[in-house]
């Protein structure tokens, strides 16, 4: 089994990004791999309560609520990313794991495939 790392850094609804993000993480969980979310600069915005997407995009929460049925446990998000944004762990769907920056680097050598977007 491989450990993989999504780092999500873009805000939701912005095109197809997110979704397939979202499909990545969903079908590397299904196969038995281990995978760990990480949420930085705007991508923390992706987990922010309450949105209403406009247009054609789709509402993204419900795939990230379900992100635990795939066994997907762990979701960390940058904690100076959330401030610089004005967000407490409060305003986020999920439970998190808050990352200092500076701790970024050490994280993500723990795993054995790096998928950024």
């Amino acid at each position: 089994m491989k450990r993989f790392l999504f780092v999500l850094t873009k805000p939701p609804h912005s095109g197809a990004y997110c979704q397939e993000m979202l499909d990545s993480i969903l079908t590397t969980a299904a196969f038995d791999q281990e995978v760990t979310l990480l949420l930085l600069d705007d991508g923390v915005f992706q987990l922010k309560k309450h949105q209403r997407p406009s247009g054609g995009d789709k509402d993204t929460a419900a795939v990230f609520k379900a992100l635990e049925l795939y066994g997907v446990d762990s979701v960390y998000v940058e904690r100076e990313s959330l401030v610089q944004r004005g967000l407490t762990e409060d305003d986020l769907l999920l439970p998190v794991l808050l990352c200092q920056r500076q701790g970024i680097s050490q994280l993500m050598r723990k795993f054995d495939v790096l998928i950024p977007g």
